[in-house]
């Protein structure tokens, strides 16, 4: 075990394994992350504490992981490198290894134009590919990017992200195996609409022997209504969504009900996909539906292992 974190050791079980996502509030107010705790314990191996996402001023995600944890539930801190450099980066691991935070997902970051400080200067001194051959140096030999050693090296799990919808469409099968020879250990995907193009993506990853070299979590995003998913469509950079799905959702009576059966649909047809070990359900301000969504695709009760 690297880590001996609950995730690790539900993918190294052989299980299909389950994460979600919690955004921290824009306050400092705690109580939002307690609330989200409460409601999604145990019905996901560990949750997202996603880094200012979109580049808007958030809680941190590290001190988003402390709150969840004395809940009871398992985080995966983002962390991304567009607010930090290589020091910070570091410095930040061993402070969330040393707090017993287990799993990190490293990130490049959305692009500051995106937020709500767009005076805000970027730094980029690594991107995401960077970040993880710099930590697992550091878990390995316990040796900084500068190469210093450190008497103790933090303990954690790796992973990363991946879209296999953005272009080139032929690149991205070998940009995730730079990612799993960086160190990742698990990859979270783009929400998956064309379940076709992502087969194709899979062929690809199977074809490197990447499914053995990493654990693959299939992303899914619930859907409320036929505008969002035209907004996904037309506005979101990589993301996919067939003119069908968008009819299905215009068509039915309930949208909101429409988007939770699909999203159920989506995992069933991952479930029996060769090479994908579980899915991430990013529910976004719509968290509550995740139990519902686990219940009903057949993923309760989650594996306790010791």
């Amino acid at each position: 075990m690297k880590a001996g974190s609950n995730l690790e050791k539900v993918f190294e079980s052989g299980k299909f394994a389950v994460t979600a996502e919690i955004g921290p509030p824009q306050s400092a107010n705690p109580e939002p992350l307690v609330h989200h705790a409460k409601m999604l314990k145990g019905y996901a191996d560990a949750f997202n504490l996603t880094d200012n996402q979109t580049a808007v001023v958030r809680l941190s995600s590290i001190a988003s992981a402390v709150v969840v944890m004395r809940e009871g539930i398992e985080p995966v801190i983002q962390m991304t490198c567009r607010d930090r450099n290589r020091i910070a980066l570091q410095s930040d691991l061993l402070g969330a290894s040393a707090l017993g935070v287990r799993n990190v997902l490293c990130l490049t970051g959305d692009h500051q134009i995106f937020g709500n400080e767009k005076g805000a200067k970027s730094v980029f001194d690594f991107d995401s590919i960077s970040e993880l051959q710099v930590f697992d140096r550091l878990r390995r030999e316990g040796k900084q990017s500068g190469g210093q050693e450190l008497k103790d090296p933090p303990k954690v799990y790796l992973g990363c992200a991946e879209n296999p919808f953005a272009t080139p469409y032929e690149w991205r099968a070998a940009r995730l195996a730079k990612k799993a020879a960086a160190g990742a250990d698990f990859v979270q995907t783009q929400a998956i609409f064309d379940m076709d193009m992502f087969e194709k993506w899979m062929d690809e990853v199977r074809a490197r022997g990447l499914d053995k070299k990493v654990h693959i979590l299939a992303g899914v995003l619930p859907m409320k209504t036929a505008g969002a998913a035209r907004y996904m469509k037309n506005k979101v950079p990589g993301m996919i969504v067939p003119n069908h799905i968008i009819d299905r959702m215009k068509n039915a009576k309930d949208s909101k009900e429409e988007g939770i059966k699909l999203c159920i649909e989506q995992i069933e047809t991952l479930k029996g996909m060769k090479g994908v070990h579980g899915v991430h359900i990013m529910a976004v301000m719509w968290e509550e539906m995740v139990p519902r969504i686990v219940q009903e695709a057949g993923l309760m009760p989650r594996p306790a292992i010791e």
